[in-house]
């Protein structure tokens, strides 16, 4: 935040269902809209801003988790974070998990209710494809759960973006089974050391690989005052024992060169802890902190790919990482469950037929003006360069990477061509769908912000008017 940033008239910070309630009615009474908020991770803020006058709901208190091992299922709270959800699942078991983000911090309503995703993903689906019951606070104030929402509304909130249609107070999940011992590897490479053939091996065999290995590749520029290199660190999590790891890799990807000093084998949730970066032994604790470890300016973009990107692909994107100093890319493999599951089954409909996820990321510490023009015109070129290389028709975006580079709604009610320019690119041929939804559960369109669901209802009272 910056001193220009829009402030709230005021923040809600609601412990029970009940100021939920009086909050939507409240605010439709006086012409707030309402932001809602459950982490905080929205990366283009989103969830906490506006430029029209409004209140942020603010949902971390109601954090409550409760874990059935017996039915192997939980509610969870949305204003609990995931890291607080893996923590109390592995208090009560050493066989469970839950498919969701490597990043402990994010809250788990707006993650969940826009996909998630993680490296248990190519195993077992996205956060979404494993919930099965929600309790919503709707327009009307009505608390609503699976069965008396309707399978319309369950379905759009699981991907669409719950803010479009309500306030989403928590969720019931389907936990998936783990193995007691998984094992993990980092390993860096250079372009001295190959990176482009390695690279360009992975992309042929991530996302067909057995789905119990999800490998990550981030790729890094490193700017020396005598040289310029390209850096990719290869982050993996497999379900299973080094032994059958190594086995794999050498059958698979032998090209990475996995030696044994380069993996470890770890119990899933301190796999948890490993891909967050923190060293061995750190005690399970510090997936209950929900702040996260640094504060800083940023700004993400996404994209898939569909097809290899060739050898000279790759290297031109090594000149070009090279040339703007600054924009990491962090490529995550698909397949697996992931092309098993219906694009229509949920909103998210990035399935069957994508090799991989790109997220770009830039970030910076400074303050000023320029530091952030700068900044965002070094992403935004890297973005255009990679126009040849990724899906078209519609360019496809992941809607928790947040992106209002893709277009925004205008102030007010939203028309369906203008909010289809950004929405088409986040849910393709779901849309449509997302519209009638929230034309039937919202249809004077309360529940709003500058990428929300239109509805058409309040869109044709305002022509009509």
């Amino acid at each position: 935040m910056s001193p220009t940033t829009p402030k709230p008239f005021l923040i809600v910070t609601p412990t029970q269902v009940s100021h939920i309630q009086a909050s939507i009615i409240c605010s439709k009474i006086h012409g707030f809209e309402i932001r809602i908020r459950s982490g905080g991770h929205d990366y283009d803020g989103l969830s906490y801003i506006s430029d029209n006058p409004f209140i942020i709901l603010d949902m971390f208190n109601l954090r409550s988790i409760t874990v059935s091992i017996e039915d192997e299922s939980a509610w969870v709270e949305s204003g609990a974070t995931i890291g607080e959800l893996y923590y109390e699942i592995a208090k009560k078991s050493k066989i469970h998990g839950f498919p969701a983000g490597v990043c402990p911090t994010v809250g788990v309503g707006g993650h969940f209710s826009g996909g998630g995703y993680g490296n248990l993903m190519r195993k077992h689906g996205l956060s979404v494809d494993n919930i099965i019951d929600a309790q919503v606070v709707d327009i009307n104030g009505r608390v609503l759960d699976r069965e008396s929402m309707g399978e319309d509304l369950f379905w759009a909130i699981r991907g669409g973006g719950g803010a479009s249609f309500g306030v989403i107070v928590s969720w019931k999940i389907k936990l998936v089974v783990v193995p007691e011992i998984v094992t993990v590897f980092r390993v860096e490479k250079t372009i001295e050391q190959g990176l482009t053939n390695i690279v360009h091996q992975w992309q042929c065999v991530a996302d067909k690989i057995k789905e119990d290995l999800f490998i990550r590749v981030v790729l890094l520029p490193v700017n020396r005052k005598s040289y310029q290199t390209v850096k990719a660190k290869f982050v993996a999590l497999f379900l299973g024992n080094a032994e059958n790891l190594i086995a794999l890799m050498n059958q698979s990807f032998p090209e990475l060169g996995l030696r044994p000093e380069d993996y470890i084998e770890m119990s899933w949730i301190e796999s948890v802890l490993y891909w967050s970066n923190y060293a061995n032994g750190t005690s399970l604790d510090v997936l209950l902190e929900r702040q996260p470890q640094s504060e800083k300016y940023l700004k993400r973009k996404s994209d898939y790919v569909q097809e290899p990107i060739s050898k000279e692909g790759l290297e031109g994107l090594w000149k070009k990482m090279m040339e703007l100093r600054k924009p990491a890319l962090a490529l995550n493999p698909y397949g697996g469950r992931m092309s098993e599951i219906p694009d229509f089954e949920t909103p998210f409909p990035h399935r069957a037929g994508n090799m991989y996820k790109i997220q770009y990321s830039v970030t910076w510490k400074e303050e000023d003006v320029e530091a952030s023009d700068q900044n965002l015109d070094r992403i935004t070129r890297l973005y255009d360069y990679m126009t040849p290389h990724v899906s078209k028709s519609p360019r496809g975006s992941y809607l928790n990477y947040r992106d209002v580079d893709l277009g925004t709604n205008s102030v007010g009610n939203a028309s369906y061509s203008e909010a289809s320019v950004w929405g088409i690119k986040y849910f393709k041929g779901n849309f449509d769908r997302l519209v009638q939804v929230k034309t039937e559960v919202d249809p004077d369109n309360f529940f709003r912000y500058e990428q929300s669901i239109p509805s058409l209802a309040s869109w044709t009272n305002l022509v009509a008017e």
